[in-house]
């Protein structure tokens, strides 16, 4: 078993680094905001929770070029993995033109439907137009690391989030503030920090993918419609992506309930998220890595070897997240107080991150072996399973405990975490009930 390890860890640890950027970039971001008052702190939670569920929609075309391209690059025929990203990056022309008009339209609309308060939709929405046009940009940044992800290269997004993360935490602290000559911008000042990091990170993925990979994948060629691969990734972008907006929509619904606990509730809920994002880190990197591999298998035409390096990824990111669990859980008043000096708010999140220290081991398992079926292509089990969990389980049991039992901000994380070792055992059982033996390769026409 151990001899798989070092190459788990040397697809995982850059991915590992490449999310951990990307939380350390949000908690700094969350901290220098923080520091100009409550409103603002729950005006980026709910910020992010609107981007997280925008982003959920069209997310399902990265997933699916990373594992396409797995497969396809596992197989030897480059070629097909370089055209089915071409086609993933027409369709996301259409995705940043969608994104950037709503967010000019509809950005004040959802800070006041989901909070309920017009003075935060008024502070924010400018904010919020900023973040959608980063996302936009975040989209294609999104296929392009599936692409470099396929290939078994993890150590490329990490290097390009590294850059896009230090522009945007020297932008927020800049421009916020108003130092070294820059123009003091307020939050609004974050929200253009965050669109010109994603915009410099896009154009470093289209000089890899066009320039640095053009001599050993061919990457400048012209590849023209074709309605059955199209068909194949837009079938499974979309399972994909109702796989993620079922999670981020019950999020969305979830905030919205503790958003009428109050401003405080709702300032220690995106606060205890930020740091617990600390633990989804790792899980997100060795599901990504679980991905990869296992896809890679399967075009290899080793399917059981792809179950057990699953597995194996499995036992690397559990042991990771139980050493973070001991950390959080014993460290978490002091770390509760880095974020917030008011004694309500770091109260309570002192407690929510003890609740949850050790349960986030159920999001790993989620994460590993989600990961795991999205190698094979099991996406439609994904979909309705995020689903049901998300929309039948957590969303009624959310209401139930925060305001029929009345337990507030601890009984909202509790449904939180009811759910994800819910979900993350039926994955876990679907992965190791499946026949393994019979997975083949995912194309766009069905095997004789």
């Amino acid at each position: 078993m151990f001899k798989n390890w070092k190459a788990i860890l040397m697809l995982a640890i850059p991915s590992i680094f490449s999310f951990a950027t990307m939380t350390v970039t949000g908690t700094i971001n969350l901290i220098v905001v923080g520091q100009l008052g409550a409103v603002m702190i729950a005006i980026v939670g709910v910020s992010n929770i609107i981007m997280y569920n925008s982003w959920a929609l069209f997310s399902g075309i990265g997933h699916t070029v990373n594992y396409l391209v797995a497969q396809s690059y596992g197989a030897g025929e480059n070629r097909k993995a370089v055209e089915r990203t071409y086609l993933a990056l027409y369709i996301c022309v259409g995705v940043f033109l969608i994104i950037c008009i709503v967010g000019t339209l509809a950005s004040g609309f959802l800070l006041q439907l989901i909070t309920g308060m017009k003075d935060i939709a008024e502070t924010g929405e400018f904010y919020v137009q900023l973040r959608f046009y980063a996302m936009g940009f975040g989209i294609f940044s999104f296929v392009f690391h599936g692409f470099f992800r396929g290939i078994g290269d993890t150590r490329t997004p990490a290097y390009l989030t590294l850059i896009s993360s230090i522009i945007m935490i020297f932008l927020t602290y800049v421009l916020t503030y108003g130092i070294y000559g820059f123009p003091k911008l307020g939050l609004d000042g974050a929200g253009w920090a965050f669109l010109i990091g994603e915009a410099v990170g896009f154009l470093g993925c289209v000089y890899v993918f066009f320039v640095r990979l053009n001599k050993s994948f061919i990457t400048r060629l012209r590849v023209t419609f074709r309605r059955d691969e199209s068909r194949l990734i837009l079938q499974e972008s979309g399972k994909l992506g109702i796989q993620e907006f079922a999670l981020s929509a019950s999020m969305f619904i979830f905030t919205m309930f503790v958003a009428r606990l109050g401003q405080n509730a709702l300032a220690a809920n995106e606060i205890a998220l930020n740091v617990m994002s600390f633990g989804f880190m790792p899980a997100f990197a060795f599901g990504a890595t679980a991905t990869i591999l296992v896809g890679q298998q399967i075009g290899k035409g080793n399917p059981l070897m792809g179950r057990r390096l699953g597995t194996e990824t499995a036992i690397l990111g559990s042991i990771m997240l139980i050493t973070i669990g001991i950390i959080e859980f014993f460290f978490a008043e002091p770390i509760a107080r880095l974020f917030s000096p008011d004694p309500e708010i770091f109260h309570l999140v002192t407690r929510l991150i003890m609740i949850s220290a050790f349960l986030q081991l159920f999001d790993g398992f989620l994460n590993f072996y989600a990961g795991g079926l999205r190698g094979i292509g099991d996406t439609t089990f994904l979909m309705k399973a995020s689903f049901f969990f998300g929309v039948i389980i957590f969303v009624p049991l959310s209401y139930i405990l925060i305001f029929v039992l009345d337990l507030g901000s601890v009984g909202a994380w509790l449904s939180l975490y009811t759910f994800l070792t819910l979900f993350a055992l039926s994955v876990t059982i679907r992965y190791y009930r499946t026949d393994w033996s019979n997975v083949r390769l995912k194309t766009s026409h069905p095997h004789v």
